[in-house]
């Protein structure tokens, strides 16, 4: 089993999750987040041609997802391709983290490893 966290922008998040569920990929957990990677936080235009840069942090959204080691490509690619903006795609578009998972147990009925999935 492996762990998939995936950061990506708040508005591709639809897109994402269903292209996550036609990989076979449909448990997941989303979260609202605020970060900073290579994007160094955004512009703001504050009127009158005048600007300001927040370097703090922009909105993000990670999505946490558990597969089969066997479905990892797969459902990488599908998070990429829903994830990227137009083109080759922005700074900011997100990140893509996958860990190794040594158990899992589904609380209601004790079932374990890929059945508790």
């Amino acid at each position: 089993m492996i762990k998939i966290e995936a950061v990506v922008r708040p508005e591709r998040v639809n897109a994402v999750l269903e292209s996550m569920a036609e990989a076979g990929c449909t448990g997941f957990t989303y979260a609202n987040v605020s970060g900073r990677g290579t994007q160094e936080g955004v512009e703001v235009f504050t009127g009158r041609g005048s600007s300001t840069a927040n370097r703090v942090s922009v909105p993000k959204v990670v999505i946490t997802a558990v597969t089969d080691k066997a479905n990892q490509k797969v459902v990488v690619d599908a998070i990429m391709k829903a994830a990227k903006t137009s083109g080759d795609g922005q700074i900011g578009d997100g990140k893509i983290f996958v860990l190794d998972l040594h158990s899992a147990t589904r609380i209601r009925t004790g079932e374990t490893e890929n059945n508790a999935l």
